[in-house]
């Protein structure tokens, strides 16, 4: 009875599981952007081992099939793989999205150097296996890799990058898509950024990328950080590195976790230093560096939504030449004619007064989810803490005290949305708001150079992409930025009337002293941004590129309320409370030729910018010290105009050539003067040797040539000596002589193992130790820049 009972058991359930594998599945694979039907889809129905595709309608069938888990692994070009798990339950239907890459793949550079910002502004890219020759240098050395961007320098460890004549506030810095925010008003505030924690940089010249910004006058360099990737993988590379200028040594180490469910973790830390760098002829007293640095990023990515958590760290001790450190513009004309620094000591490690002293703290969250048929919203939060100490030399129970003590901190919201669901029409908009607060410590013992101040910003944009035809791309963009200061400031009532505020200021006064006015000046501005571009393909190997741009940037801090002695910089330096905001109509157009054996870019620009705010030697003021130089900011109509050029081109599959060279004039255009700090004409010509068989082995030597600058204001001023009743002329105007340098640099790839590879690159800066001075180095009264230095380097990747 038994045996019977468990034999019809057995007949119930073989029948009911033969019937039960007669269902059919049926798909249909759909674009996620505008629903349009994917037609030649691979479907591979991996826990049966079948393969199928769909019909030009984007469907496919599979029959037979059981109550349970199917997987399906759906392929197309120009798609990411999906991998895909579906119930079966009876008959089934699922509607199954890809995403396409056409928009990327349009995006890709001609010359492989990356992935694109922006279509039609003049844009280029560095990517990881230039930057990596940069480890032990700073970000705006890194950027002189593209045409047209130079470099700001106050020594060689404060190095600002300078695009098409432009500097400082007028460049908008990202960082991991945070817009950076450390006090970059002077010249002497270098960007906070570890280049080590970059994976590519974007150089878009000009207001290119209304996004990020309506005030980047002069551009904007978008830096990125290592692009996740969705797979079961563990990674990462240490970079060690020695340098005889300076007997530098500098370290980094990034590891990566990623998982195939698209959750990632990342942490990168970095540690240089340098001693005393050296010219040919003599040591260069106090030029060290000590830098520490650390980030960290942890998230999800996927497709259709993805978080990310980013803090970095970094502290720089800076120290600034001994012989700029001058007590008045007598020991500035000694300098001057001595032709060598008037403090030259032996070799030391030690970082003394004169320095700076900087510490960024950076931490970000992001949230984005696209949605089927319609794009991608995206919500962002960021905060800065920004702490800059400048330490002059003093005496006394003030010793370690520093003369200038500011900590900055930033608060941003972002939201963005991205109508892509249209390939061929896309629309992009955004809000953004700011709070910033600035707190000049008061205990320092100086005469505040910035005061506090509370600083509120708030931004609405929207852009446009429209592929008219498939060799016709135009994108158009408008933004509306508000920004307002809130600070308050003391003034000398001598200052006050001297600068005529007593006429037009008077309501902002807030408590009279004996001495002093306290005053709250709050300043509003409204600021409209605009670009229109167009890219056009001539034929398959070459475009042109035109684009317009309009924008508007209010005065910074530094610009309105300077008022005071600027240690770093030797020199007082004054602002003025009338300034305008200052606004751009930049007109710029490029040519572009690539094939695999040459490739030429050549750009052109003219921005005329009214209300241009620069700084200026303007006269010398008495102290207790002596009189000092005395710098104003003023506010004039100005054009600026130029040519950049690259070109490569491959005599064999060995050998190549490669020329940059920049020209670029500048003009004040009421005062009929040149504009100060303008790049001169230079020119660099490279020869590059590559055997790919033996280790990928490569090898280059650069010809650096930088004329003089024949275009300068003269800004010379006579002083008498109160001693001697001499008449003394300062000669603060005239540029250095133009110079030629060489440059070697090699590197060979060793593979240790399937995943582990050891690269060790070779380099000599300055090969022939030439003696020369810059033109756009503040200390270049004082002495000459860096002598030869030889650079050993070695990378493993693991």
């Amino acid at each position: 009875m038994k045996h019977n009972l468990l034999i019809v058991v057995m007949f119930i359930f073989s029948t009911y599981h033969a019937q039960s594998c007669k269902y059919t599945f049926i798909g249909e694979v759909t674009d996620f952007h505008d629903g349009s039907p994917m037609s030649g889809a691979t479907v591979h129905i991996e826990s049966l081992n079948r393969y199928t595709t769909a019909d030009i309608n984007g469907k496919f069938s599979i029959k037979n099939l059981c109550n349970g888990k199917l997987i399906l692994v759906i392929s197309h070009v120009g798609c990411e793989t999906n991998r895909i798990e579906i119930d079966i339950i009876g008959d089934t239907f699922k509607k199954i999205d890809m995403e396409h890459h056409l928009e990327e793949l349009d995006e890709v550079s001609l010359r492989n150097k990356g992935t694109k910002t922006t279509k039609t502004a003049q844009e280029t890219v560095i990517k990881d296996d230039v930057l990596e020759r940069y480890s032990s240098l700073s970000l705006g050395d890194a950027l002189k890799e593209v045409p047209g961007v130079s470099s700001i320098n106050t020594g060689n460890t404060i190095v600002k990058p300078m695009i098409n004549g432009l500097h400082s506030s007028r460049i908008l810095i990202l960082n991991n898509s945070v817009r950076l925010q450390d006090q970059e008003w002077g010249i002497e505030h270098a960007p906070n950024i570890d280049i080590n924690s970059a994976n590519q940089i974007s150089v878009i010249k000009g207001a290119g990328a209304l996004a990020y910004g309506g005030d980047a006058i002069g551009g904007v360099v978008v830096i990125k950080p290592s692009k996740i990737v969705q797979k079961d993988t563990l990674f990462g590379r240490t970079i060690l590195g020695a340098q005889t200028n300076g007997r530098g040594y500098n370290i980094s180490s990034t590891l990566n976790k990623n998982y195939s469910s698209g959750w990632f973790t990342q942490l990168q830390g970095s540690y240089r230093k340098n001693g005393d760098f050296h010219a040919p002829d003599y040591n260069l007293t106090n030029t060290g560096l000590d830098s520490k640095g650390f980030s960290a990023r942890f998230g999800k990515t996927a497709f259709q939504s993805g978080f990310e958590a980013y803090y970095s760290y970094l502290n720089n001790e800076i120290g600034i030449l001994s012989a700029s450190h001058i007590g008045s513009v007598f020991d500035l004309k000694r300098a001057i004619n001595t032709g060598q620094p008037t403090v030259i000591k032996d070799f030391s490690y030690d970082i003394n007064a004169p320095k700076q002293d900087i510490t960024h703290h950076l931490a970000k969250a992001s949230y984005y989810k696209r949605f089927s048929n319609f794009g991608k919203v995206t919500f962002q939060y960021d905060y800065q803490n920004n702490r800059r100490l400048e330490f002059d030399v003093r005496i006394g129970d003030r010793k370690n005290t520093p003369a200038i003590d500011l900590t900055l901190q930033t608060h941003t919201i972002l939201a963005d949305l991205n109508l892509d669901a249209n390939l061929n029409r896309k629309f992009n908009f955004g809000i953004m708001g700011r709070y910033q607060d600035n707190f000049a410590n008061p205990d320092t013992g100086v005469r505040r150079l910035i005061p506090d101040y509370d600083k509120y910003d708030f931004g609405v944009y929207t852009t446009t992409e429209w592929r008219i035809k498939n060799d016709l791309v135009v994108d158009t963009g408008i933004r509306y930025d508000f920004n307002r200061i809130d600070a308050k400031k003391y003034y000398r009532k001598s200052r006050w009337e001297e600068r005529g505020y007593d006429d037009d200021f008077s309501d902002i006064i807030i408590e009279e002293l004996p001495t002093q006015y306290l005053t709250n000046p709050i300043f509003d501005y409204h600021n409209l941004s605009a670009s229109v571009g167009a890219k056009f393909y001539l034929n398959d190997k070459s475009y042109v590129i035109g684009n317009y741009a309009l924008s508007s940037r209010p005065p910074n801090p530094s610009e309105l309320f300077s008022d005071g002695l600027h240690h770093s910089a030797a020199r007082f330096e004054l602002g003025d409370l009338r300034f305008d905001k200052e606004v751009s109509n930049r007109v710029s157009a490029s040519y572009n030729y690539n094939t695999p054996k040459f490739n030429l870019s050549a750009e052109i620009f003219y921005n005329k910018i009214e209300d241009f705010i620069y700084l200026i030697p303007f006269d010398f003021i008495s102290t207790i010290r002596g009189p000092f130089p005395f710098w104003e900011y003023q506010q004039a109509n100005t054009e600026l105009y130029g040519i950049d050029i690259n070109a490569t081109y491959n005599l064999t599959n060995n050998w190549q050539l490669q020329n940059r060279t920049s020209f670029i004039r500048g003009y004040d255009l009421e005062n009929h003067i040149p504009l100060i700090e303008m790049p001169p004409f230079n020119t660099m010509n490279q020869v590059t040797y590559k055997n790919t068989t033996w280790h990928n082995f490569s090898a280059s030597l650069k010809s650096e040539w930088v004329s003089e600058q024949n275009e300068y204001p003269d800004f010379n001023f006579e002083v008498t000596d109160q001693l001697t009743g001499e008449k003394c002329e300062i000669d603060i105007s005239t540029p250095p002589p133009a110079y030629h340098l060489l440059h070697f640099y090699s590197e060979a790839t060793f593979n240790l193992s399937e995943k582990t590879s050891l690269n060790v690159s070779f380099g000599i800066n300055n090969l022939l130790d030439t003696s020369y001075r810059n033109y756009l180095n503040q200390l270049r009264y004082f002495a000459d820049d860096l002598g030869r230095n030889v650079t050993l380097q070695i990378q493993l990747n693991y």
